[in-house]
């Protein structure tokens, strides 16, 4: 059987500069796995690598030295001293290594808390694993139960219902404005990389159309072509605001560009239709006195922020209960797996001292040079009562389900203690019927 380790960094634990001198790259990611995976106590490995996180999970036969392997391959094959790098890096074993990958695969380890991008990343690492045959059973289930235990904390909670990015939060009110944005026009307005983000996203959910205005008339093209859009000129632009349902305005001019007078004008024209201007420019670019027209909306960088403030609240109270939806299934997970490492721990040292008791009476009989049954009886009897009693203390504390207790670390130091093989065999025995079954959905 097999230890699980995870060694890893993230947003939290290393800047930008250390994560990317560890990243791993997708056409390089099965020569990496092939490379952990040649390290003696390794058995199988998986590796994620995104902008913000770069984690090796491993299963190991020998749990001291695993992690310290782990470790000394992720800065060989980067070509770093381990001691430049080894002070980021975080390390989680049996338990808190499940628990771990469990949160991080819903999104509760995440810089933008409940953010949906994680759990696709972790699948592709799981797939990597996969294609390269780098995953066995164990790391296999692992992930396999962490994807279910991601889709029950989306379905049981909400922790990613609300926006909490400038970009998200615009359409969120668009959507709150106007129901459906399918017919639905967008106006952009300058090059900001928020405004361009919003204007992204509002494609993305459907609107009809864009229009892009900029100063720099080129920049307009461009940015259109990008958007399949339609370029303005900017000194054009009152012409085409009356067509616009959405603006998006993120200019560095130091005065309003649209005033008060001008939106009256162009509500008036669009007989009443409502407008929704977003103004992500500072200083502002739309006069906040136009929210005062009738069925024009003005939200500024401040009431987006607002929005998400209330919405990361929100997600917070939600994470809780994932918390608590985490902590359940690491209990069943860490049952299931509990039973994968006692089972054949305990058939392989059982074996293993009654191949030594009977070569023992073996020599013992010879010795005594009576080979009467009586004798091998006694003798057979003797050996097995100080084998029980031997026995008795390391079988019962590895059966034992003591709260608090890294089952699996004890299970790693029986075998490293008794010298036991390293096999796959899943043996069973009538006392542990139930050591191979699937862990629970």
């Amino acid at each position: 059987m097999g230890h699980i380790i995870i060694i890893g960094l993230n947003h939290r634990t290393a800047p930008v500069e250390i994560r990317e001198r560890l990243a791993f790259s997708a056409d390089t990611i099965g020569h990496a796995l092939r490379g952990l995976l040649e390290r003696e106590s390794l058995r199988e490995g998986v590796i994620l690598s995104t902008c913000n996180r770069v984690e090796v999970c491993a299963l190991s036969h020998q749990g001291f030295r695993g992690a310290a392997e782990v470790k000394e391959f992720m800065a060989a094959y980067h070509g770093i001293p381990l001691g430049e790098v080894n002070g980021y890096l975080y390390h989680y074993e049996g338990e808190e290594a499940v628990r771990h990958l469990f949160r991080v695969a819903s999104s509760l380890d995440s810089m933008v808390l409940g953010e949906p991008q994680i759990l696709g990343q972790v699948k592709d690492a799981y797939g990597y694993a996969s294609e390269f045959r780098s995953i066995g059973p164990i790391l296999d289930k692992f992930f396999s139960k962490a994807f279910s235990v991601a889709k029950r904390v989306r379905s049981e909670t909400r922790v990613a219902s609300s926006a909490v990015s400038v970009s998200y939060a615009a359409v969120e009110l668009a959507k709150k404005i106007f129901g459906d944005l399918a017919d639905k026009t967008v106006m952009l307005i300058g090059a900001g990389e928020m405004c361009e983000l919003a204007a992204r996203h509002l494609i993305s959910a459907g609107v009809k159309g864009i229009m892009v205005t900029n100063r720099t008339f080129e920049r307009a093209v461009k940015l259109a072509e990008e958007f399949g859009g339609t370029p303005v000129r900017f000194d054009e632009l009152p012409v085409h605001l009356k067509r616009a349902d959405i603006v998006l305005s993120s200019t560095g001019a130091p005065h309003f560009i649209i005033r008060k007078k001008e939106v009256e004008e162009v509500i008036r024209i669009r007989r009443n239709r409502p407008m929704f201007f977003i103004d992500m420019a500072v200083p502002r670019d739309i006069d906040p006195d136009a929210n005062q027209v009738d069925n024009v909306y003005v939200y500024d960088i401040d009431d987006l922020n607002n929005v998400i403030e209330t919405n990361l609240e929100e997600r917070q109270k939600e994470a809780r209960k994932a918390e608590e939806i985490v902590a359940e299934e690491v209990r069943s997970f860490r049952r299931w797996l509990d039973a994968q490492q006692v089972t054949p721990t305990i058939v392989t040292l059982r074996r293993k001292f009654e191949e030594i008791k009977n070569a023992e009476v073996a020599k013992a009989v010879s010795v005594l040079g009576a080979e009467s049954p009586k004798t091998r009886k006694v003798v057979e009897s003797l050996a097995s009562s100080i084998l029980n009693k031997v026995l008795h203390a390391p079988i019962a504390a590895l059966k034992k389900d003591a709260d608090g207790r890294n089952q699996m670390e004890l299970v790693a130091l029986v075998r490293e203690i008794f010298d036991l093989p390293d096999s796959p065999e899943q043996a069973g025995s009538g006392e542990e019927e139930d050591a191979g079954k699937t862990p629970p959905e």
